[in-house]
This record gives C-alpha cells, structure tokens and sequence, in this order.
C-alpha cells in the first residue's frame, strides 16, 4: 500500500533497467488515478539527457500532463541535466551538485499537496544520485513504498529479483512490481515472465501491461485504459491505498 511520510502519501516508482518503461507507467497510474477523482501529484526528482534544461524534460513533461499537474516546474522536476548520464555524473560534468536534502523536502512538500504523490526516479535503484547516495537512498529516505517496473522480455527474473532484493536490504517498502511492454504475441520467455517473477521475485506481481503503439502521449493512454481492465486492479489499488467501494467510487486512504 501507499507509505505514509510525515506530509504526506507516497509511492516511489523504480525500473530494473534504463529503458523498461517506467515513465509511461508512472504516466498511465497518474491519468488512471485523476480519471477516478484522485489528486495525484508527481514528481521526476532528477532527469538527464535533457536538451533544454532551463524548461522540463521529457519525461517531467509527459507527467505533468497526465496528472494535469500545476505544481511549479522547479517541484516537479528539481534537477534537469543535459548529459545523458547517471545523475550524479551528470552533475558532476555540467559543475553542479545535487542537493539530497533538498529533493526529500521538495518530495515532502508535493506530497503534503495531494493526495497521493508518484515520485519517478532515474533508471534503477543502484543508479548513482548525489555525492556518494544512489535513488535507492532517496526512497528510503521517502519512505515511500517502492513499485517496480520490470520488463518481460529473457533476464528479467534475474533483474528484478535483484531489484527487489536491494529494496529489501536497505529497508525499503515494497508496494509490488508491474511488468511492462509484454507483446500481443510474446515468446515463451515473455509469456512465463508474469508466472516465474511471481514465483521467484518475492514481491506481488500488481498487473502486465501491454507493449502499446503511438506517440508518448497516446502510449500513456492506452496504457492507462489497460489498467482499467487489469483482472488485479483490486490488488494495485490496494498496494497504491487507493480503496474503492461499488457504488460510491474511489476513495483515498489507508487499505
């Protein structure tokens, strides 16, 4: 379910890898959550290979469009890098440095502003940050349970094994993990993925979203459709603390 820092509620999404789809995730959770009445904030507490730093990102962008955020620029997306690197690395090449103490209390503050947060971070969970601290030192010091979006595709078993298994070290809640991108006709490693990572991840397996067509705006909603038809959406509106009664619609709290 949805930890609950000192503001506010949040949840951290992490991927095993560069690449596996976590920003349209993270995207298609927030429009499905605005979509059911939810105040959803988001955030991207750092995010590189931007081309025009002075303005969002990507990624912050297509967040903020999905949440409908009016959140300030300089809250949703604290620290924009050009260089295509690690955070920490990129930081490092441009001469600046990223304050670790101030991304906790701009995440404390957007998540005392909404109902429920969804902070991105940048690739996985041992990706370098601030100064010698990874993103997985952010979402513990977040306390905010960590939902992982993994791929389907041959070596994600290993991947999020290892994912789930560094958040379980350094204390970090596990919400769950979503797989992300499985093909319409998937090859006996894709299609097993769902099973074996639910045997072996030790985490629950929250949905398998489709692999979907489009430009990113298009992906997010298709995306966020599928989610309203997951067979487990019970189960990632609870590990989100989202809960919903028949006849009233959705309320926010703890599940």
């Amino acid at each position: 379910m949805a930890a609950e820092s000192p503001t506010g509620r949040g949840i951290f999404v992490t991927g095993t890898d560069t690449g596996v789809g976590k920003t349209l995730v993270t995207a298609a959770l927030a429009l499905f959550l605005r979509r059911q009445g939810i105040d959803v904030g988001v955030m991207k507490p750092a995010e590189t290979g931007v081309a025009a730093p002075d303005g969002a990102g990507a990624d912050a962008a297509l967040l903020s469009w999905a949440a409908q955020s009016h959140d300030p620029l300089e809250l949703l997306s604290p620290y924009r890098f050009k260089a295509p690197l690690a955070p920490a690395m990129a930081a490092e090449q441009e001469g600046r440095k990223v304050d670790f103490s101030a991304l906790v209390q701009t995440a404390r503050t957007l998540a005392a502003r909404h109902e429920l947060l969804l902070v991105e971070g940048a690739g996985g969970l041992m990706v370098p940050l601030a100064g010698g601290l990874m993103v997985a030192d952010l979402a513990r010091e977040l306390g905010f349970s960590l939902l992982v979006v993994s791929r389907p595709q041959l070596g994600t078993i290993n991947h999020t094994a290892l994912t789930v298994f560094a958040a379980r070290t350094m204390q970090i809640p596990l919400a769950g993990v979503i797989v992300s991108g499985m093909p319409a006709n998937p090859a006996p490693a894709e299609a097993s993925a769902p099973h074996d990572l639910a045997s072996f991840a030790s985490a629950d397996l929250l949905a398998v979203l489709p692999l979907v067509a489009g430009d990113d705006r298009q992906k997010v909603e298709a995306l966020a459709n599928a989610i309203a038809q997951l067979p487990t959406l019970p189960w990632l509106l609870a590990a989100l603390g989202v809960n919903r009664q028949p006849g009233i619609g959705a309320s926010y709290g703890q599940s």
